[in-house]
């Protein structure tokens, strides 16, 4: 394995974040910050409380989830897009690079930004209300996966994108909707049954009750099939960007 290609692309787009902080950190965590002022100090303290948990403290999970789902795919998207928009990406595949060290590289520090913004985030909500984490290990370990899944899934995105425009559409008109119906801001079990139902074949809601269970016990599915749902979403990413570098779609036409 080339080493020292995997760690020039990784260093390259980890200095495009310390060169975009107000974009690629501030932003996102200041808007979470307005949700946590207004949803969870406004708004949770006239709120009874969700299976015994305090309302701030409840959203707190489904929050860094929300954050976390669209920056992983914007990210990984962006950093694959623009070595396509400037004809970058000839001289990254005439390289002698295998594509599972291209992939590792630029998957990898949007990952690594996307764990990093989950933990400030995490931090952040602690100015606002008070929270614990039963099982710091899960939650690690939901957070790693999830980044991970997700920034392979921009990556695919930011392949199929032609223009900067595409690049929006899967995060603002699939994610967030599929994110907010999916148990951010309420307990699955509070819909009528029928919806229930139906709610169970959003992804995300398994994304969200797992990530709730690590900080509180408590979640609408089982955490064992929330953990099966990202694994299943992580191997149908990686053989997706497989089949990408196999056929050449989009990166060699």
């Amino acid at each position: 394995m080339n080493i020292y290609a995997i760690k020039a692309i990784y260093l390259f787009e980890m200095a495009r974040t310390m060169r975009t902080l107000m974009q690629s950190i501030a932003s996102p965590v200041l808007s979470t910050s307005l949700y946590f002022i207004v949803f969870g100090s406004a708004i949770g303290s006239r709120m009874v409380e969700i299976d015994g948990i305090h309302y701030g403290a409840f959203i707190v999970p489904g929050l860094i989830m929300l954050t976390l789902l669209s920056e992983s795919v914007n990210n990984a998207a962006f950093g694959i897009h623009m070595p396509r928009f400037t004809g970058a990406i000839y001289e990254i595949l005439a390289a002698p690079i295998s594509t599972r060290e291209i992939v590792i590289g630029f998957v990898g520090a949007a990952a690594t930004k996307s764990v990093i913004l989950g933990l400030i985030i995490m931090l952040t909500a602690r100015l606002f209300v008070d929270y614990s984490i039963a099982h710091p290990f899960i939650f690690l370990l939901f957070l790693i996966l999830t980044s991970l899944s997700f920034c392979l899934f921009g990556f695919i995105v930011g392949v199929w994108a032609d223009g900067f425009e595409k690049l929006q559409i899967i995060p603002l008109m699939v994610l967030t909707p599929l994110t907010f119906l999916g148990g951010t801001f309420y307990s699955i079990n509070m819909l009528p049954p029928l919806w229930q139902t139906i709610t169970l074949f959003n992804p995300v809601v398994y994304l969200v009750s797992g990530f709730r269970w690590a900080f509180y016990e408590s979640s609408d599915v089982s955490v064992a099939v929330s953990l099966g749902m990202v694994c299943a979403f992580l191997l149908l990413c990686l053989f997706i960007v497989h089949l990408i570098f196999k056929t050449g779609y989009k990166l060699k036409s």
